[in-house]
């Protein structure tokens, strides 16, 4: 399968953007078992037989439909069902879903568990476990530098604390999507954005109602069942806490704290 002759269309364009796929996405598909569920458009492995025995981190598969409604807002590329783009956009979109809420690393489908590793910005690699433990937020925003970014410790948030303060700073989602795919599967080279409003507070600044923005790329080491046995994130955390640090802090918030308190938005 020469996925890397796959035609690519121009660079900021919407409307159908989708890639010269014909013949390719059954091939992809069928690799992956990609079946998406009629409970989620983009995201793949959260009902149906294969998933009977899942472990979920809050008693069942979540829903979407309101970071959907964001996305499919707000995007910049609406890739067609079948591309290279959307294939790589959605198996991202659903291990993101395995690791927020599945709490079995043998459960997830989008990752080999015993070969899977995570780097972010040439830091450390963690492994599956060690991810899964800490979180998709705690694991990004991890640092390598000395010291840690004053908006935001890692070191001191635990999984839960830190879905928490993201969601409480997005309570009406933080959104996803890939801008363009540079090479295709055994390594899956990828643009992408990450977005939201913040109508909430974070870590004791006021909301700014502004949209924040995220840029960055990544690169997906996949088998030959498209399942992800490295993957490696780079991008500015710096610049992204910097937007939700721009609202002065309150003056009573004090020290930091772990997780939010007395958030309005928690359900």
């Amino acid at each position: 399968m020469n996925v890397l002759s796959i035609s690519k269309p121009e660079s900021g364009s919407r409307g159908n953007m989708a890639s010269s796929t014909e013949g390719v996405a059954e091939t992809v598909e069928a690799m992956h078992g990609l079946q998406l569920s009629n409970e989620d458009p983009y995201r793949s492995h959260m009902i149906g037989e294969g998933e009977k025995d899942t472990a979920w981190r809050h008693g069942g598969p979540p829903s979407y439909h309101v970071v959907n409604s964001l996305f499919e807002q707000t995007r910049t590329r609406e890739w067609a069902k079948g591309s290279l783009e959307r294939v790589a956009q959605d198996l991202v979109k659903t291990w993101e879903m395995e690791l927020s809420h599945k709490t079995k690393l043998e459960d997830f489908k989008t990752i080999h568990p015993q070969k899977f590793r995570f780097s972010v910005n040439g830091g450390p690699w963690l492994t599956g476990e060690e991810t899964l433990k800490v979180g998709s937020y705690n694991a990004l925003l991890q640092t390598t530098l000395e010291g840690e970014h004053e908006a935001y410790k890692a070191s001191q948030e635990t999984f839960e604390s830190s879905h928490d303060v993201f969601r409480s700073a997005f309570p009406g989602g933080f959104a996803w999507e890939v801008l363009e795919v540079y090479s295709g599967p055994p390594t899956v080279a990828f643009k992408w954005r990450h977005w939201g409003v913040m109508e909430g507070p974070f870590k004791g600044h006021p909301p700014s109602h502004a949209t924040i923005n995220s840029f960055g790329t990544c690169i997906a080491k996949v088998d030959d069942k498209l399942q992800i046995t490295d993957l490696e994130v780079y991008y500015d955390p710096t610049q992204f806490l910097g937007q939700l640090t721009e609202t002065p802090k309150d003056r009573d918030y004090g020290e930091y704290k772990p997780g939010v308190v007395g958030c309005p938005f928690m359900q």
